[in-house]
């Protein structure tokens, strides 16, 4: 009996010890289980709330740019032509800025843990060890200054403000595309010359000029103790090259309204569409190929050979990228039968432009440069390929995009005024900036034109230099390329100026644009078609536009109606007429039937720099076809119809 007490005792322990382990690891689940339950609602409701702010500022942009779009329409209505919607947009993007920064306080965040890291410089991505969890967490940016102070309303302020790669991959896109694309090319191509001068040589020369000013006025305040961190030599050339884009919308749009001598706005409008390719080559070029070593913030001779190579490759490789991709298009749009689908054919086109420039930024080139050739190429071939629909789909889409991206760039730079949190506002160095800016123009603007018009038949009368020189905003191209670094005390400095110095030009220069050219006796509602001389031009007898151009242009242009065009596109002479007879099994193959209709013989806005005067949509024939016929009529004689 007693042994049967003891083992029945003694059962009776061990199932309540196993019953307690039990008990302690079911307890251990269910409190890891409701832990990382707890985790997963806090994850969520995060993650809820992230999505409300994000909506909530692109409401704020959404609101910016229908308002905008109100006032243009009333400034339009009654003909107020002394502030550009771009200013107009700056204005409204700086009174939602003053309200984000001291008007709406958002909640702090009371989960935010602080831990020190002894390391010199930040890194990109860190991993936490949370419970057996690894988790990723990203850098996002500075909370506290150099004193260690909060900066206040960091998280909201950084909601609203832009990773600046969201302007390269997406806003500027559409805006060079478009330049290109809406480029009117006889005007182009008629001061083609003088539009490479401006755009290339005067960019370098506004570059070095610039650098130089601004390193005499960084060497004054260092002198006088006004600089706190380092400012080298390449940073004020890289300034000279950012500061060098000019992008003088306002000025334009003006120009368009008024019909501005053709002349003067070829000039201008040539120029800033290839300055701000050839400003964004440089700014990279000077970035990629400064020395190294303990001489690395100097730029020798052989540091600008280097960019000089740089630059040439880049641009050429980036030229060649846009050529190539628009070429494709216009093969793709002319052996295909997507004109019967004009939503295809719009959507091909769409995707192939854009694609240009994401493609020129993989290989390592310029994407800005690729597009705008992209666009000029599309212009100039594939658009003769396409559909009635499409051709009007296509410049109504890209329209509104430029406008769209424009207007909330520039919404944006108003905005960012107030909600960037590490501003560097120093009154020499902006002063130097200004000053640095206004001289670079002028050594563009001047001395360049002395020495064209020592070529040019057709004169720049100072009247039209006056005007150019006052017509060199900055725009959305110098801020892109401004606020892609602001990593130094150098480059903040910078971008503090920069967006001054945009503010500045595009309130005062572009609101003073009419009277400019009231004051310079700039004629005005001029048509674009009229090929007389124009009025701000001294000497010259009117001229045909076919005999304006240099003899290799002339050249080019009779190359590119015979050849290019007809195998290219539907419209000029099929190549069976203008190839050798051998070549006629060739020629046949890459020849439609539109091309013999006449149908596909597009005059487009170009056509008089290599169209035949007069002509208009002859009936075409296959020589090769004809060479034949007569042949046979040779040995057989001419066939007499029966009847």
């Amino acid at each position: 009996m007693g042994s049967k007490i003891r083992s029945y005792v003694f059962l009776t322990s061990t199932e309540c010890i196993v019953l307690v382990c039990m008990t302690c690891l079911f307890l251990n689940v269910n409190c890891q289980t409701e832990n990382a339950g707890m985790s997963n609602v806090i994850s969520e409701r995060k993650a809820e709330e992230d999505h409300r702010q994000d909506s909530a500022d692109l409401l704020i942009f959404i609101m910016l740019l229908t308002l905008t779009i109100l006032t243009i329409w009333l400034f339009k209505h009654r003909r107020f032509r002394f502030l550009h919607e771009t200013g107009l947009a700056m204005i409204y993007g700086v009174l939602v800025g003053v309200i984000l920064r001291f008007g709406v306080h958002g909640q702090q965040d009371l989960n935010n843990v602080t831990l020190s890291c002894a390391m010199n410089s930040s890194p990109a991505t860190i991993l936490v060890n949370v419970s057996g969890h690894f988790y990723e967490y990203t850098l996002k940016g500075e909370v506290k200054d150099s004193d260690g102070e909060d900066v206040p309303d960091a998280e909201m302020l950084k909601k609203v403000t832009f990773d600046p790669e969201i302007f390269f991959n997406i806003l500027l896109p559409p805006i060079i595309f478009y330049a290109g694309y809406s480029l009117k090319r006889r005007h182009f191509f008629r001061n083609l010359g003088s539009i490479l001068s401006y755009a290339f040589v005067g960019t370098a020369i506004s570059c070095m000029v610039i650098g130089a000013v601004l390193y005499g006025c960084v060497a004054f305040m260092k002198a006088v103790g006004q600089i706190q961190g380092d400012f080298f030599f390449t940073d004020c050339l890289f300034f000279g090259a950012i500061i060098s884009a000019t992008d003088p919308v306002t000025v334009l749009a003006i120009f368009n309204e008024l019909k501005v001598d053709v002349d003067l706005y070829a000039l201008l409008f040539g120029e800033s569409v290839l300055n701000d390719a050839v400003a964004i080559v440089l700014s990279s070029s000077i970035v990629a190929y400064q020395p190294a070593g303990d001489n690395s913030h100097t730029f020798d001779g052989s540091a600008m050979l280097k960019s000089i190579g740089v630059f040439l490759v880049v641009f050429s490789g980036s030229f060649s990228l846009g050529v190539v991709t628009g070429v494709m298009t216009s093969l793709v749009t002319k052996f295909t039968k997507l004109r019967d689908f004009p939503l295809l054919e719009t959507a091909l086109f769409f995707l192939m432009s854009w694609s240009t420039f994401l493609l020129a930024e993989a290989c390592g080139f310029t994407g800005v440069v690729a597009v705008l050739f992209c666009g000029m190429t599309q212009a100039h071939y594939t658009y003769n390929n396409l559909s009635a629909e499409s051709k009007d789909r296509t410049k109504q889409l890209f329209e509104l995009l430029n406008f769209l991206a424009e207007n909330f760039i520039f919404s944006y730079m108003g905005l960012t005024l107030f909600t960037f949190q590490y501003h560097v506002f120093n009154p020499l160095f902006i002063l130097g900036a200004f000053i640095a800016v206004f001289v670079g123009r002028a050594a563009n603007i001047y001395p360049l034109s002395f020495l064209l018009n020592l070529g040019r038949k057709n004169k720049i009368g100072s009247n039209f230099q006056h005007v150019m020189m006052f017509s060199g905003l900055r725009g959305a191209m110098a801020f892109a390329l401004a606020i892609r670094d602001t990593a130094t005390y150098a480059r903040r400095m910078m971008f503090s100026s920069t967006l001054l110095i945009v503010f500045f030009t595009v309130w005062l220069c572009g609101g003073g644009t009419t009277p400019m050219l009231s004051f310079m006796h700039i004629r005005v509602g001029v048509d674009s078609d009229q090929d007389n001389t124009a009025a701000g031009v001294d000497g010259g007898e009117r001229r045909g536009v076919r005999h304006e151009g240099a003899w290799p242009f002339r050249m080019w242009h009779s190359f590119d109606h015979k050849y290019l065009k007809p195998f290219l596109t539907h419209s000029g002479p099929p190549l069976t007429t203008t190839l050798p007879a051998c070549c006629g099994p060739l020629a046949r193959c890459l020849t439609t039937s539109q091309a013999y209709q006449g149908g596909g013989d597009v005059h487009d806005e170009d056509s008089e720099l290599i169209g035949s005067e007069g002509a208009s949509s002859p009936m075409y024939t296959d020589i090769s076809t004809v060479s034949q016929s007569s042949s046979f009529n040779n040995l057989h004689g001419p066939t007499v119809p029966s009847g």
